[in-house]
């Protein structure tokens, strides 16, 4: 996953994967959390699934950003999304209004 960023400019001091169950979440989603060379806390969502990326799936990635960053205590500054997916042009543009990187 650092290599795959890496080629994609993204560079982290710290980074390193969250387990789901600390958050009580049973999605199909892979979560990472990290700090990157700015000292900005970010989190990335790779999430792989065989159906299109709806708009109600927007709302549930907020609350896992919020739950994170309510366990981590912290405040995220940037959030990243990989998806293996195609993605709804509904959630596509409600992702780029909260603020979403995709990759």
């Amino acid at each position: 996953m650092v290599e795959f960023l890496s080629d994609k400019g993204l560079f982290f001091r710290e980074f390193a994967p969250i387990d789901k169950k600390e958050l009580g979440i049973r999605k199909r989603v892979d979560i990472y959390f990290g700090v990157d060379l700015k000292n900005y806390y970010i989190v990335l969502l790779k999430i792989s699934q065989k159906s299109r990326f709806l708009q109600k799936n927007v709302d549930s990635l907020e609350s896992i950003v919020n739950d994170l960053a309510t366990y981590k205590d912290v405040n995220i500054a940037k959030k990243y999304l990989i998806l293996d997916t195609p993605l709804c042009s509904k959630a596509k543009s409600k992702l780029l209004e909260l603020k979403w990187s995709f990759i």
